[in-house]
């Protein structure tokens, strides 16, 4: 994805080919990011409008010197984020866990999930119960902390890393269904 700037100055003077244009650029890596949080190309579709939406309207807003993919990026994890918080239904399987340490026996993923296809761990992924398969993604996929996963989700620290340990043993029952060894992918 290569935006040149004239193209976001165009948008920013509401010229409707440019922003159809920036739409064409930039989808491939937005759908991307909208498939990994919500449940169906459907919704993800919806969402990525939406962020598109809030990305036009803060054109005026980006910094030139910052690059244009992590900024768009920012940008549309936001808008997933407060659109999950909009659906009031996912609120019911959240379960807030006040205390909870790690320790040596929580797996870690290490680089034997190269040995996986892609579409069988989108597919793992994507059976995870909501709120942890957002955290699973913002832990791993987007790289957050638990601390900006907690203000992000207005949720404790605690409750994001219970929920990503949930995402870890409910990746390894779906492993050992497919009689998968969890060591290869999991350090145990």
């Amino acid at each position: 994805m290569n935006i040149q700037q004239n193209l976001i100055t165009a948008c920013i003077n509401g010229e409707r080919k440019a922003e159809y244009e920036l739409y064409r650029g930039t989808y491939s890596y937005l759908m991307s990011i909208c498939i990994r949080y919500t449940r169906n190309q459907d919704r993800a579709k919806e969402v990525l409008n939406v962020g598109f939406l809030k990305i036009l309207t803060s054109l005026n807003r980006y910094n030139p010197e910052v690059p244009f993919k992590p900024w768009i990026r920012k940008i549309m994890v936001n808008t997933l984020i407060n659109e999950y918080k909009k659906e009031k239904i996912h609120y019911s399987t959240m379960q807030y866990v006040e205390s909870y340490h790690e320790n040596e026996t929580y797996a870690d993923l290490n680089k034997a999930v190269l040995k996986i296809d892609a579409d069988q761990i989108y597919a793992f992924i994507a059976k995870l119960p909501p709120a942890s398969q957002q955290v699973f993604n913002m832990y791993f996929i987007d790289g957050f902390k638990h601390k900006e996963i907690a203000e992000m989700l207005n949720i404790t620290e605690g409750t994001s890393k219970w929920h990503l340990n949930a995402a870890r043993e409910k990746l390894k029952e779906m492993l050992r269904e497919i009689d998968l060894p969890v060591n290869l992918i999991f350090n145990e």
